[in-house]
């Protein structure tokens, strides 16, 4: 199993918004901005689907996400990379969809991404660039 560390939750915590990646069944890549998204255990990470069409397909297609997180502070970035999971009702989606909501009522909070994580990489340029950490 795979366990996010302390460091790499507070750096996804600092990251406003963050590249997502997903593909298509034939392998064509969507990239788009998620802002709404939130550690919920040491491997599983929430997104809320606000606007997702290209996104949502290609997960219903082929499941595997990836997300980039950067810290500024540090200079130290990763990726994330796991499987997804579509959420339209249930305890998980209502608390998530009520706390975005909360923050706005323009998002219209249409689907829950659960992401399991699979494994984490080094993003940094220089010896360990590529490099699996978990």
């Amino acid at each position: 199993m795979v366990a996010l560390t302390d460091e790499m939750k507070e750096t996804i915590a600092k990251n406003r918004v963050v590249p997502m990646a997903t593909a298509s069944k034939d392998g064509i890549p969507n990239v788009v901005p998620m802002a709404s998204i939130r550690v919920v255990g040491d491997d599983t990470i929430w997104i809320m689907n606000n606007y997702m069409v290209k996104t949502l397909r290609n997960l219903e297609e082929n499941p595997i996400v990836a997300l980039y997180f950067y810290d500024p502070e540090s200079r130290h970035c990763f990726q994330v990379k796991g499987t997804a999971e579509i959420k339209t009702s249930g305890p998980d989606y209502e608390m998530f969809r009520d706390r975005v909501r909360a923050k706005s009522d323009r998002f219209p909070t249409r689907s829950l991404v659960v992401m399991k994580i699979t494994d984490v990489f080094e993003c940094m340029p220089g010896k360990g660039a590529g490099k699996k950490v978990l």
